[in-house]
């Protein structure tokens, strides 16, 4: 590969995972705003930032084509209900203390991705990666049977994220115009909710400090700055090299929760980490092996 792009790639993988896993800071100076006025606020100005962004990079007649296709406007509904539903549980999860649970559910989510891309796609496991998503059910089993608790936030979270990510492969829509329709999709709900049902002290944007008001419009920048830095890095870097920064994310959320906002890691919680944690070891030195075996291959043919 040539070496400004890889450069770029691996600059746009960093801001975008950097943001993911510092957005929780943003958050809790939010948090006395219910989250799903947060998710609100996500949507309206998440539209709003891409209906700019769309005119700057002139896409509105692939845009006005996909409107011609009913069945993916449909699957993007789907998605737009997937991505909203994780959006609210992750906002949630933040605001009430669950931090901790969120940045688990963000390490599961590459071992989920492989589930599913057994089940959906076809692919085959190695033995390493078989015995990876072992490890992390023993987890969350070992975490129902020992505490008699599930970790739904983590799960759902994870499940949640996947779910969209093999719809969105499947679909293979361009990212932007995809998320300007799921957006699309969220903001009729939002803006009734918003402008209509919603009765708390910061949902009259009228009487709110101006500063808390500059935050919430905020929200749809930091919604979209991380995926479209994702998607850059993704065009620029090969996978197996993207998929080492996705612990990024987790890992500085699990570091803000416990030296920054007091989180405690209780004894169903190491559990949890533990079989996690090791099952993503297993997960990269799997991928480590096989990157190093491609390279062989590679050099015996040349």
């Amino acid at each position: 590969m040539n070496e400004n792009p890889t450069r770029q790639g691996i600059l746009c993988a960093l801001g975008a995972y950097l943001i993911w896993g510092l957005a929780p800071a943003y958050f809790k100076l939010i948090q006395q705003v219910p989250a799903t006025e947060i998710l609100t606020h996500r949507i309206i100005w998440s539209m709003v930032f891409m209906v700019l962004l769309l005119s700057l990079c002139h896409k509105w007649r692939q845009v006005r084509d996909l409107f011609r296709r009913p069945k993916i406007l449909l699957l993007l509904g789907v998605t737009s209900v997937l991505v909203g539903g994780n959006w609210l549980l992750y906002i949630w999860s933040v605001n009430h203390h669950h931090m901790l649970e969120a940045s688990l559910g963000y390490f599961i989510n590459p071992l989920v991705n492989i589930l599913l891309g057994m089940i959906f796609l076809g692919e085959r496991f190695r033995k390493l990666q078989w015995l990876a998503v072992i490890l992390a059910m023993c987890g969350v089993l070992m975490q129902l049977w020992k505490f008699g608790s599930l970790p739904w936030i983590a799960l759902g979270l994870a499940f949640s994220f996947a779910f969209y990510g093999l719809l969105r492969k499947k679909l293979a829509v361009d990212p932007q115009i995809g998320m300007m329709i799921e957006t699309l999709w969220l903001l009729p709900a939002g803006a009734w909710y918003l402008f209509v049902v919603a009765d708390s002290p910061t949902s009259h944007l009228a009487a709110n400090p101006w500063q808390l008001n500059l935050l919430l419009v905020a929200a749809g920048v930091i919604t979209t700055t991380p995926l479209l830095l994702f998607t850059a890095a993704a065009n620029r870097l090969r996978l197996s090299t993207l998929g080492f920064f996705q612990y990024l994310g987790p890992t500085l959320m699990f570091l803000l929760a416990v030296l920054f906002y007091g989180e405690t890691m209780t004894e169903d919680k190491l559990f949890a980490f533990g079989f996690i944690w090791l099952a993503l070891a297993v997960f990269i030195f799997d991928a480590l092996v096989m990157r190093q075996k491609s390279r062989h291959i590679r050099r015996s043919v040349m």
